[in-house]
């Protein structure tokens, strides 16, 4: 039997993996609730915010962890096992959610789901340099990215509708459920990479193969990976990690904080916050798309890497830049902000998926996922810190300084990618 299109598969099904991702993390704060809602987990468990944000901030540190012991992973057992162990470590873990009775519990599982979730990033990238032509890496890893905004869309009304039909326990055995039966689709069509799959025509392999670069088309799975001293012996691997160190809080404030601004500032409640705080993902999730078609028709036209990768990600930050002051000198009202941010987020995902293939461009093989998992680990911890000096910045003064910091990042985290990547190409 031959498919095709075989390689728009795998990416249809890392992009439900990154959906599921999303809803998977994301139910604990909406079924948190407060400790006068009997119902909630909070309530039911008697639980309070300063266990709340001890919770988040550990998961956070697993998630920064695991974004590095999962590149590493990946490389070495390769992309096929190396996502039914991730995704199956996450998905027992979300279920398990099920089973707590306090706030050990609660602890234990979000601390391993925090280490498996991480695995998605690296994996999918690694993933995409397989599958995937250079020219057309971009747009995969855009459509990858695209599960993260569509996740962040629907999981809100889909978790609340199962919370309030059956309770909290029950909706994370459901959540937890998608992510085990994820792994028999995975099993059944990534049976091996693009060289060797039984369902490939030859028109796709040699589409893939050929337009891949000399290291990826020479590498085997004998092929031995760099370690990361030797990885970071090349200049070129720290535009990756500033450029994620910079740019990566601009996406998780406003996953994490967007919703708290609403309330502090508008004074939403839950139901406001609910009907807006969606809107930006879409954005987001054009943003990934457009992208990625973006610096393909780039790298087609010009035949250079550098100039397709470096165009998106400059407007990107253009756009970035520009929304981000917009929220500082315009976002007097609830509809204003939330439409400035659909622009922040549309600029932040139109470039950060090329940032993110960048180590498929300058490595190959079993360094690809090392690479893009201690990037996810720096930038992760950038928001760990970020995390810890929203609240004391916003109390002492307001959310101001904050637009105003991570505005002045974005520039950095570009000047960062500019400056350690002269040119963008394979250094092996």
């Amino acid at each position: 039997m031959k498919v095709k299109g075989l390689r728009w598969f795998i990416i249809g099904l890392i992009f439900l993996a990154t959906v599921i991702n999303y809803i998977d993390r994301s139910a604990l704060a909406i079924m948190w609730g407060s400790s006068d809602q009997p119902d909630s987990i909070s309530g039911s468990l008697d639980l309070t915010k300063s266990d709340y944000g001890l919770i988040l901030n550990i998961f956070m540190v697993f998630y920064a962890l695991g974004q590095l012991f999962s590149g590493k992973l990946f490389d070495k057992v390769g992309t096929r096992i190396g996502y039914v162990i991730s995704i199956g470590v996450w998905g027992l873990s979300s279920f398990l959610h099920s089973t707590v009775r306090g706030l050990v519990g609660l602890t234990i599982f979000r601390s391993t789901l925090g280490l498996s979730e991480a695995g998605n990033w690296p994996g999918g990238v690694k993933s995409n340099a397989e599958w995937f032509p250079i020219k057309e890496r971009a747009f995969a890893q855009g459509l990858f990215n695209a599960g993260a905004s569509i996740g962040s869309v629907i999981a809100p009304p889909f978790i609340a509708t199962l919370f309030v039909a059956y309770g909290w326990r029950t909706t994370f055995m459901v959540i937890g459920s998608f992510g085990l039966l994820w792994i028999i689709p995975w099993l059944l069509v990534n049976k091996s990479g693009p060289k060797t799959h039984p369902w490939i025509t030859k028109e796709e392999q040699k589409h893939i193969i050929e337009g891949q670069s000399k290291a990826d088309q020479e590498a085997t799975s004998e092929t031995k990976g760099l370690s990361l001293k030797q990885i970071l012996s090349h200049k070129e691997s720290w535009a990756i990690v500033m450029g994620r160190f910079f740019l990566e809080p601009i996406w998780w404030l406003f996953v994490g904080w967007m919703p708290l601004y609403l309330a502090d500032v508008y004074g939403f409640d839950v139901k406001e916050v609910g009907m807006f705080a969606w809107v930006p993902y879409v954005g987001a999730a054009l943003g990934s798309i457009a992208g990625g078609l973006f610096s393909g028709k780039i790298i087609t036209k010009t035949n250079s890497i550098d100039k397709g990768r470096k165009y998106t990600i400059l407007i990107g930050g253009i756009i970035m830049f520009l929304g981000l002051v917009a929220t500082v000198l315009f976002g007097d009202s609830p509809e204003r902000f939330v439409a400035i941010v659909f622009f922040v987020l549309f600029g932040f995902q139109f470039a950060i998926g090329n940032v993110q293939t960048l180590p498929s461009d300058l490595f190959s093989g079993k360094s690809v996922g090392s690479l893009a998992g201690l990037a996810g680990m720096v930038g992760v911890f950038s928001v760990i810190l970020m995390n810890f000096l929203v609240p004391i910045i916003q109390e002492k003064f307001s959310y101001t300084p904050i637009f105003v910091a991570i505005a002045a990042a974005v520039p950095l985290g570009l000047g960062a990618i500019y400056y350690f990547a002269k040119e963008i190409k394979s250094v092996e």
